[in-house]
């Protein structure tokens, strides 16, 4: 079981780390009036919160994965 919470945890940290990190991206880099560098305190608040939650979910979905105790296989022979 914690594998799979493991993995649903490391996929959705992923998928919102991705799409909050790829929209700064868009900000910070697309030239015009209200974008560049100029936007960081915006780009910092509003797409780095859920870049850092995202992360911690991807982060603690793997330590979820990494702790469990591999069982041996019933029809496995030593």
């Amino acid at each position: 079981m914690r594998e799979v919470l493991g993995g649903i945890f490391m996929a959705v940290g992923i998928l919102i780390a991705g799409g909050s990190g790829l929209c700064s991206a868009v900000v910070l880099f697309t030239p015009g009036e209200y974008s560049g560098f100029e936007m960081w305190p915006a780009v910092l608040t509003v797409g780095g919160i859920p870049f850092a939650v995202g992360l911690a979910m991807a982060f603690g979905g793997r330590a979820l994965r990494r702790n469990v105790p591999r069982q041996p296989d019933p029809g496995d022979s030593q």
